[in-house]
């Protein structure tokens, strides 16, 4: 499992403790932008081997000097994370891939970013909705991709650059337009370490959705 925000009201050592106590292991988990530099201690007590930063700010992502700005701070806090024996990556949305002229601000995170410092946590749904490949994603950047978000997206609607409600087209893994088999096969060629199920939204009660998800992976995993 990825831990997330809200998650963090418990101390580090007692949510380590409740996960193991239900047979869980969370190699991952998400740390806001915002909060970052406060949460390096916790992570570490909390046992990650990944910190993720799960977006920037969005005031960032109007101006290539955002996003400039962002790159700059992800190197930093990778050289701080990797010092403590953890590793960094990036989550991306769909934000990310609106064009400044003949960019987009993933270009600049990805060429501005240090690869050994900074690796990318591929949601497979956002990067469809934003209106790209998540295979040639993996063609582009290969190994700089350690994880996968896997959830899948309805038929029949517009990418977009913008994460509003007009984006979210959510639908269990194996029910939607994206190409699983293809993509497991990638991430194993590219030696990716985690896959994580997730479900923003949807039409069903989320343990239910999970259990489609599970159902429709176990053939290709």
């Amino acid at each position: 499992m990825e831990t997330y925000w809200n998650v963090y009201s418990h101390p580090a050592a007692e949510l380590k403790r409740i996960i193991q106590d239900h047979g869980l292991r969370a190699p991952s988990g998400h740390f806001d932008y915002g909060g970052m530099e406060s949460k390096l201690d916790y992570a570490a007590t909390l046992g990650v081997d990944y910190i993720v930063c799960p977006e920037v700010p969005e005031p960032m992502w109007t101006s290539l000097d955002g996003f400039k700005q962002a790159a700059d701070q992800l190197n930093h806090w990778g050289e701080q994370i990797q010092r403590m024996g953890m590793r960094f990556a990036f989550h991306n949305h769909n934000y990310e891939f609106r064009r400044f002229e003949d960019t987009t601000g993933f270009d600049v995170l990805m060429s501005r970013t240090d690869p050994s410092l900074v690796g990318l946590e591929m949601d497979c749904y956002w990067i469809t909705q934003a209106g790209q490949d998540p295979l040639q994603m993996f063609s582009r950047l290969g190994s700089r991709i350690k994880m996968l978000h896997l959830k899948d997206r309805k038929p029949g609607y517009p990418p977009s650059q913008k994460p509003d409600r007009q984006a979210v087209h959510m639908t269990p893994v194996g029910t939607g337009t994206i190409n699983w088999k293809a993509i497991l096969e990638a991430a194993q060629q590219n030696g990716v370490q985690h896959l994580f199920v997730e479900q923003d939204s949807g039409d069903l009660p989320p343990l239910e959705e999970l259990r489609i998800s599970y159902k429709n992976l176990q053939p290709l995993l």
